[in-house]
């Protein structure tokens, strides 16, 4: 793999500089159109001046936004509503990767400064009762699988190698991802280095996707003549079944 080697030779021309991070993906985009299932992104990297007391965390963010947590509750024989709170800003998507556990290789204290795990990368300042609906939005975007905090899954070789593959669901949001990548040596952070993985739609996805954003009377004109056009199709083939 030529960036592999492009990492190695970076690693072998600086073997006596101080511990940093050097690493890549094994793409730089992501393309999604009406058969995207899915994917999975290969993120390795190499250690300058590593040592067996390192370790590594990666952590893959999607573009950030407000949210609106509801609360339902059972009022009678019906679930309703009771309760609502907006989230100040989201990642829409967020992947946790580490060569082991959370507790055993960042502190709070890391934590809180460099905003890695899933709670601390979610601002709920200004949200009432943060606590409950954080954890909220969390359970449910774990289950729908647009957050993930995979302990233990990045492979370290030798304290210098180190290899991980995270899987991107098939919901995932157009735009711009930040991919963060940390040294850490008794829990706390060492060296870190970030780089960029675009997503993208493609074809007639990126289309209307386009035209809804920056031209939605036009957009709406075009569903509008789809719906009239659907009916029209429906109305008349059942009238041939009907004769």
């Amino acid at each position: 793999m030529i960036r592999a080697a492009v990492l190695l030779a970076a690693l072998l021309a600086s073997s006596a500089a101080a511990q940093e991070v050097v690493a890549d993906l094994d793409s730089s985009d992501v393309s999604i159109n009406s058969t995207f299932s899915g994917s999975e992104i290969l993120v390795f990297g190499a250690i300058r001046g590593g040592s067996d007391d390192l370790e590594v965390i990666v952590t893959i963010a999607g573009p950030s936004e407000p949210v609106i947590v509801r609360r339902k509750e059972r009022v009678g024989p019906i679930w309703a509503n009771t309760a609502a709170a907006e989230i100040d800003e989201a990642p829409s998507f967020y992947a946790v990767a580490t060569t082991g556990p959370i507790g055993e290789v960042l502190s709070n204290t890391a934590d809180l400064r460099h905003a890695i795990t899933v709670p601390q990368a979610i601002r709920a300042v200004g949200t009432r009762d943060p606590v409950t609906f954080t954890a909220a939005l969390i359970r449910l975007r774990t289950e729908s699988g647009a957050y993930a905090t995979r302990e233990g899954s990045i492979a370290l070789k030798g304290g210098t190698l180190f290899r991980t593959d995270v899987p991107l669901p098939s919901n995932l949001t157009e735009g711009d991802y930040s991919v963060r990548f940390f040294l850490t040596r008794d829990r706390a952070v060492v060296a870190r280095y970030e780089t960029a993985l675009a997503v993208r739609k493609v074809g007639l996805e990126r289309f209307l996707f386009v035209t809804a954003m920056e031209r939605p009377v036009l957009y709406g004109l075009m569903s509008l003549a789809i719906a009239i056009a659907a009916g029209w199709g429906a109305s008349a083939a059942f009238g041939l079944i009907r004769r």
